[in-house]
């Protein structure tokens, strides 16, 4: 064999271009200085609309579930990115949502900054049972009974049946 030449690449199979690894991870975003702010519906909205702008770059998500002062998801970060690169992605545009659409969360982050540094994450592997049903458990867990909070808890497996027609 020429190893000059090139030859050696003619018995590599071409790449597939579906990706089929993935790394899922349950993480915990706070809220800075811990303020009870996921008391209301519109904020929650709003930060999950910032969560699912990710999507367009390759993120997917399960199962959500909001107390009063943090959220607790899994997503499936996508290979070209670091567990820190995507915190940092994940945290910016949930921010920057909220900030837009509840125009009151400037008085109180004056600053711009509404997570905590503090995040937990853990990878999920074959509990991932065993995590949605804490994800999903998040209100009870926390005794959570806002009269202005219709749905703190979302799950993204299922698929609504518009998606079928």
């Amino acid at each position: 064999m020429n190893l000059g030449s090139g030859s050696y690449k003619g018995n590599v199979r071409a790449k597939d271009p579906r990706d089929t690894r993935n790394s899922w991870h349950e993480l915990t975003f706070v809220a800075k200085y811990r303020y009870d702010v996921f008391g209301k519906q519109k904020t929650i909205d709003a930060c999950v609309a910032g969560f699912r702008e990710t999507e367009r770059f390759g993120f997917r998500f399960r199962q959500m579930g909001f107390a009063l002062n943090h959220v607790q998801f899994s997503v499936d970060v996508p290979k070209r990115y670091s567990l820190q690169n995507a915190e940092i992605l994940l945290k910016r545009l949930s921010a920057q949502r909220i900030f837009a659409e509840v125009p009151g969360f400037r008085k109180r982050y004056p600053r711009g900054s509404f997570w905590s540094g503090y995040e937990h994450h853990q990878s999920i592997g074959k509990d991932s049972q065993e995590s949605a049903r804490y994800i999903l458990s998040q209100p009870e867990h926390h005794g959570i009974y806002a009269p202005l909070v219709q749905k703190a808890v979302f799950d993204f497996t299922v698929v609504p049946l518009t998606e079928f027609v």
